[in-house]
C-alpha cells in the first residue's frame, strides 16, 4: 500500500495545468453565455476570425479557430441556419467550400464583440491587470 499511497500524494488532480484549465475555461464558457446571446464561444471565435481575414475556405477556417474538421463542419452548419454565413464553392478549387459572413454576420459579430469583451473582463476579474496580461502571455506560449 506505500507505494499507491505515495503516488496518490505526489498526485493532486487541483493543482494540474490540464484539470485547472479546464475549470477556467468552464466559468469562462458560464460567464461568456450571460453575456453574449445566442451565440457559442465557438461560433463567436467563428464569427471573429471571419470579420478579421474575410473568406475562407471551411479547411483553413477550423485551422484559424483552432478546430477540428467534424466541429467546424458543425459550428459552420448551425451559423448557416441562423444566415450569419453563405458557403460556396471555391473558384479556383472546387473541392474547397469558402464560408462568409452575410450582412447579419458581420452586425452579430458587431454586436457580439463588446458583450464578450465584457464576458473577457469578468472572466479576468479575480486578477490584477499585470496578472492578467502574465495569464494571457503564458497561455500564448503554450499554444
Amino acid at each position: 500500500m506505500g507505494k499507491s499511497s505515495n503516488t496518490a500524494d505526489a498526485y493532486r488532480l487541483a493543482s494540474q495545468v490540464g484539470f485547472n484549465l479546464r475549470r477556467a475555461n468552464q466559468r469562462h464558457v458560464s460567464i461568456f453565455s450571460r453575456y453574449v446571446d445566442g451565440l457559442t464561444p465557438t461560433q463567436f471565435a467563428t464569427l471573429a476570425r471571419l470579420y478579421e481575414l474575410g473568406p475562407l475556405s471551411q479547411n483553413k477556417l477550423g485551422r484559424q479557430t483552432a478546430m477540428d474538421s467534424a466541429t467546424i463542419k458543425g459550428v459552420v452548419e448551425r451559423l448557416l441556419a441562423k444566415d450569419l454565413l453563405t458557403l460556396r464553392p471555391d473558384q479556383n478549387d472546387q473541392r474547397l467550400r469558402i464560408v462568409e459572413l452575410t450582412e447579419q454576420g458581420k452586425a452579430a459579430f458587431e454586436t457580439a464583440h463588446h458583450q464578450a469583451l465584457q464576458a473577457r473582463e469578468e472572466t479576468l476579474d479575480p486578477l490584477t491587470a499585470e496578472e492578467a496580461d502574465m495569464l494571457e502571455a503564458l497561455l500564448e506560449k503554450l499554444v
